[in-house]
């Protein structure tokens, strides 16, 4: 739903716009967060840096990112957005598949104690 958002444990999330099949998010990472390592069944994922540095690893590979730059993460691919930095990264997420709901996460670590598969 647009306007919905979420506070977790390393920042926050907004959603921007969504249709069939895309779903668009302003993800908000506090300074030394970062989100968990995780898969999606059904959605890939497309991450513009808006604002910081993104330390991303992708399928146990990093890759950094800064303003202007982008990410992009398959469906399936292994995935962690992390920000290492002193301010806070934001990064606008175009998610891309059959569905985009959040339950559609399967978390392999956590640094917070959330259970492997989470639908919230």
């Amino acid at each position: 739903m647009i306007g919905e958002s979420e506070n977790r444990p390393w920042g926050s999330w907004t959603v921007l716009d969504e249709g069939d099949g895309f779903k668009v998010k302003r993800i908000h990472v506090d300074p030394h967060s970062r989100l968990s390592y995780q898969t999606h069944e059904h959605r890939a994922e497309h991450w513009v840096i808006a604002a910081g540095r993104c330390t991303a690893v992708i399928d146990g590979e990093t890759v950094v990112a800064g303003p202007g730059e982008s990410i992009w993460v398959e469906v399936g691919q292994a995935h962690r957005i992390t920000n290492q930095e002193d301010f806070p990264l934001v990064v606008i997420e175009v998610q891309m598949g059959t569905y985009t709901g959040e339950d559609d996460i399967c978390r392999l670590e956590d640094d917070y104690g959330r259970t492997p598969v989470a639908t919230s």
